[in-house]
């Protein structure tokens, strides 16, 4: 990851606020988000804070619209090895609200695509994660069971680090 700054003034008024712009670029996958590192002096003693930017790899999707037969196709042609998916069968954390799911899925950056699964109550995504080194196509599938409280979550991409943190990603929401 690339993360550029502008230097902001040294000095601070009590009170006062400041905006730093941060401009970000995905050189190549990563599972550790970035640090950034606040000193400063406060009543004549240096002070340090790190604080981890919420920038992590789905922020570079860009959202996909595909058909069904585009989707089924690609996500056959991905699971064809192990190594380009990541599964997790998973306990809903709460009440299984489907409404809530696919706000949840819209805001994560791929884009949601309805009426593709033949079971109206699974979810189907698409993105591609833009990188300086390469561009990776994602594929996603969330299968809730409402009887049982579970989800079953599959992620699917060209790259088997990208699949294995999208998936960790996604299975903490629900």
């Amino acid at each position: 990851m690339s993360i550029q700054m502008k230097p902001v003034e040294p000095l601070l008024e009590a009170g006062a606020q400041i905006q730093q712009l941060i401009n970000a670029e995905c050189i190549d996958d990563y599972t550790d988000t970035p640090s950034m590192v606040i000193s400063f002096i406060y009543n004549n003693l240096p002070q340090k804070i790190t604080i981890k930017l919420p920038l992590t790899i789905n922020k570079f999707f860009e959202p996909t619209e595909m058909n069904g037969e585009s989707f089924f196709a690609r996500w056959k042609n991905l699971g064809s090895s192990n190594q380009q998916r990541s599964q997790k069968i998973f306990k809903a954390n709460g009440v299984m609200d489907l409404q809530a799911t696919r706000t949840k899925l819209m805001g994560f950056g791929m884009q949601l695509l309805d009426g593709i699964d033949p079971n109206p109550d699974n979810f189907v995504c698409a993105g591609i994660v833009h990188m300086r080194s390469q561009q990776v196509g994602c594929l996603l599938r969330l299968e809730p069971n409402r009887n049982a409280q579970m989800y079953r979550l599959t992620v699917r991409s060209s790259k088997e680090s990208v699949s294995v943190e999208v998936c960790d990603l996604l299975a903490e929401q629900f």
